[in-house]
C-alpha cells in the first residue's frame, strides 16, 4: 500500500536513498526522484512508461540553485524568474555538463522550476540535491491534483504520497526557452502568454513537436481519460450526432440550455478562468469513473488562461 502523509523527514529519507516520492506543487503533483541519481531516474521513467527521449523538470528552493544547474541565467530568464518564481514557470536554460543526459534527454538544456508549495519547498530545503517530478501519473494519461489520484495511479508501487491537499492552479507550468535570445513558450500552462508578455514583451508559440520534444507537454497525445473524449464548439449539433451514446459532459459555465445527457460538470458556472484551470484534471477524473460512452468539453474563449485550457483538451481527445 502507498503511504499519503503530510511527513516531509519520511518523504526527505525515501528520496535520500534513491527512490521516489509523489509532491505536490500548486499545479499538479509530481513524481520525484534524486536529479544526481541513475537509479532514481530511471524509476521515474519505468513507473510512468515515460519514453526516454522526453525530458524532466528540475525542482529548486532558492534562485541561488539555478547557477548550480545552468551555464547562463539570461536577462529576460531573471526578469521572468524574479516575477513568477516560486510559481508556475518552467525555465529552459543551458545545462551544466553535471546535470545528467538521463534528466535532460539528451539535449544540452534543462528545464527548471521553483514550485509554489510551502511543503514542497520545505522538502526541497531538506534535501542537498534538486529532484526530477514530471507529473504523477502513467504517461499521457490526466494528470493528478490530489493526492488520491496519484494512490489511485500507483497504489502498491509507489512508496509515498506527500500529501500538499488539492493543487491550486490545477494544470502544468508554463515552459519557456530561449532561441537567439528570443522567448519560446514550449508548453501554455498556469501563467497566461498575456502575463508573460506584460513581463518581457512577444513570444513566440512553438509547443508542438513530436520527435525530440524541447520540453514535457509537446506531444500531441497527452493528459488524457481511458473514456473517448472530444472537444467541440457546438455541443448541442454534437449530441443531436451521438443519440442514445451515455455522455459526460464538460462545460465552462451555465451559459446553455439544459441538455439530456448521462452527466454535467463545470469548470466553472461562472465562466471564470482561473477557477477552470484548477477544477480541469478534476473534472476529468470524475468523468472517467463514470463508464461513459464519450466525454464531450466545450471549447472555452481562446484567450488568458482559455488558450491553456484548450491545448490540454485539445491533447485530450481521441
Amino acid at each position: 500500500m502507498t503511504l499519503v502523509s503530510k511527513d516531509i523527514l519520511k518523504a526527505a529519507e525515501i528520496l535520500k536513498r534513491e527512490d521516489l516520492v509523489a509532491i505536490p506543487t500548486e499545479t499538479v503533483y509530481g513524481l520525484a526522484g534524486n536529479i544526481y541519481s541513475d537509479t532514481a531516474i530511471k524509476k521515474i521513467f519505468e513507473l510512468k512508461k515515460r519514453p526516454f527521449f522526453n525530458p524532466l523538470i528540475v525542482h529548486i528552493h532558492s534562485m541561488e540553485q539555478v547557477m548550480e544547474l545552468a551555464v547562463d541565467f539570461p536577462e529576460k530568464a531573471q526578469q521572468l524568474a524574479q516575477a513568477f518564481w516560486p510559481g508556475s514557470l518552467t525555465l529552459i536554460l543551458l545545462k551544466k555538463n553535471d546535470v545528467p543526459d538521463l534528466i535532460t534527454a539528451g539535449k544540452d538544456t534543462v528545464g527548471i522550476r521553483m514550485p509554489q508549495h510551502e511543503l514542497t519547498l520545505e522538502l526541497l530545503r531538506n534535501l542537498d540535491f534538486p529532484v526530477a517530478a514530471p507529473s504523477a501519473n502513467p504517461f499521457t494519461h490526466i494528470s493528478p491534483t490530489r493526492a488520491q489520484h496519484v494512490k489511485n495511479y500507483f497504489d502498491g508501487s509507489l512508496e509515498m504520497v506527500l500529501d500538499g491537499g488539492d493543487c491550486e492552479n490545477g494544470i502544468e507550468s508554463t515552459i519557456i526557452g530561449f532561441e537567439n535570445d528570443k522567448a519560446i513558450v514550449y508548453r501554455l500552462g498556469s501563467i497566461s502568454l498575456e502575463d508573460i508578455t506584460s513581463i518581457i514583451g512577444p513570444v513566440t508559440v512553438k509547443n508542438n513537436k513530436e520527435q525530440a520534444p524541447n520540453a514535457p507537454g509537446m506531444l500531441e497525445k497527452h493528459y488524457a481519460p481511458r473514456t473517448a473524449t472530444y472537444l467541440v464548439d457546438d455541443i448541442s449539433d454534437f449530441i443531436d450526432q451521438h443519440a442514445g451514446k451515455k455522455i459526460g459532459l464538460l462545460l465552462h459555465s451555465t451559459d446553455h440550455p439544459d441538455y439530456a445527457v448521462a452527466q454535467v460538470n463545470y469548470l466553472s458556472k461562472t465562466g471564470h478562468l482561473k477557477e477552470a484551470a484548477s477544477r480541469l484534471y478534476k473534472a476529468m477524473h470524475e468523468l472517467d469513473q463514470l463508464d461513459l460512452d464519450m466525454i464531450v468539453a466545450q471549447r472555452l474563449p481562446d484567450h488568458d488562461l482559455g488558450k491553456s485550457i484548450n491545448d490540454r483538451l485539445k491533447r485530450a481527445t481521441k
